[in-house]
């Protein structure tokens, strides 16, 4: 890359400033680091104080001592003092009020009393919209006039580990009456090199109805093991039973479970199931297919289904042989759902819950192709969790129906 050389217009104008600066500091008696740092409060005080004055005229109407255009009887009342922690340590700042006490100030709130904070709080919640550290900078710079590195925003956006760490280990309820399992994917730098990663994923529906994040967990791509992991871990959080599970097709998934929680009940996503068994149909069979195979999940009653299968087998098992076979494999787990009412059926027989939720994770993410670290992707993860989260107020209307149920069906297991 060829150097560049200043002008000597450049290098003159450049020398005035580093001489100006040399005065001022040398005025101030700026002789080491610490002085500096009062340079700094003193310069950061002043810039608040002026903005302050300017919210409090344009508050009354009119600017200090223009008494010609005053219009409202509130006026001007003095200073009061305030210490406000920022970066360079503390400073005392002047700030204005009003007669009447109504005024609100925005660039330093009433209660405010750091001015870091207020800065890392806004970078924390870009951070959690999905925001790249290049775009949170360039943010900060245009609204504030700071400069704040990449380095900066991860120092900042780490101090939530600690928060993340200890919400994956709060305790749980005892008994949670559904629990949906999923894992989501994302390339993650590791060793030299981007690998893909799995972030196992559960969430459960109280015996109130609430709906709850129970974890998320980073790991290798999504595998039986590393589910039983999960178990342990919801196990050791105080978690004892689980009325039934609602998962994908992974192999050894039941298994995983039934390890932890051998009373459980499963129920494997139809959703998935379809999928996964009618990816290579043909455009012109599809149609056809597809309203054969809706008899079979859609039958009122599990007997019906199998009848279904049957025909479905008759008339498709020449050109499409595996589809009926997978759909026999995995029956005892695809219909646990025939045997409840229309409310309970609906809640389990996809896991929609999860993947919902994991859709809205993706639009967080999506304009991150790769994650540093596995803690920069669970930071970002928990920080859009908590987000996505705040909507979830109350329980299902049908609830109080769902909930009658589930006490009938497995009245041994909840306790009185």
């Amino acid at each position: 890359m060829p150097r560049y050389r200043l002008s000597p217009e450049e290098r003159a104008a450049e020398q005035e400033r580093k001489e100006n600066l040399r005065n001022i500091m040398k005025g101030l008696e700026v002789k080491n680091f610490d002085d500096l740092k009062d340079v700094f409060k003193m310069m950061v005080g002043e810039m608040l104080e002026n903005g302050l004055d300017g919210e409090l005229d344009d508050a009354l109407g009119y600017t200090k001592y223009d008494y010609r255009h005053k219009e409202g009887e509130n006026s001007r009342n003095g200073y009061s003092k305030k210490t406000l922690k920022t970066s360079f340590g503390e400073t005392e700042i002047k700030v204005p009020r009003d007669r009447e006490g109504e005024f609100e100030p925005q660039l330093i709130k009433k209660n405010q009393t750091t001015l870091t904070g207020d800065i890392e709080e806004k970078i924390i919640s870009m951070y959690a919209k999905g925001m790249t550290t290049s775009d949170i900078e360039a943010h900060i710079k245009d609204i504030y006039g700071l400069e704040c590195s990449d380095t900066t925003i991860s120092r900042i956006t780490d101090k939530i580990l600690p928060v993340v760490r200890e919400w994956q280990s709060r305790p749980l309820e005892e008994i949670y009456a559904v629990v949906f399992m999923d894992a989501i994917h994302f390339h993650v730098r590791s060793e030299g090199q981007i690998v893909k990663k799995a972030v196992y994923i559960a969430i459960g529906i109280n015996m109130d109805g609430i709906k709850e994040v129970l974890g998320m967990w980073v790991g290798e791509n999504e595998s039986a093991k590393f589910w039983l992991s999960v178990m342990n871990s919801l196990k050791n959080r105080g978690l004892e039973d689980i009325l039934i599970a609602c998962v994908d097709g992974l192999t050894g998934f039941t298994n995983a479970i039934e390890a932890v929680y051998p009373k459980t009940e499963i129920q494997q996503c139809i959703i998935h199931q379809i999928r996964n068994t009618t990816k290579f149909v043909s455009y012109k069979d599809i149609k056809a297919l597809m309203a054969d195979l809706k008899k079979v999940y859609a039958a009122v009653d599990e007997t019906t289904a199998l009848t279904e299968l049957d025909n479905f087998e008759e008339k498709w098992s020449n050109k499409y042989p595996k589809i009926a076979i997978s759909w026999r494999v995995n029956w005892a787990n695809l219909s646990t759902y025939f045997k409840y009412p229309e409310a309970v059926r609906t809640l389990i027989y996809t896991t929609n819950t999860i993947e919902g939720f994991n859709r809205q994770l993706r639009k967080v993410t999506k304009n991150k192709s790769v994650f540093p670290t596995d803690d920069s992707l669970l930071k970002m993860l928990y920080l859009a969790m908590i987000d996505i989260t705040k909507k979830w107020t109350g329980k299902r209307k049908d609830w109080g129906q769902i909930h009658s149920q589930l006490e009938i069906y497995f009245a041994e297991r909840l306790p009185e």
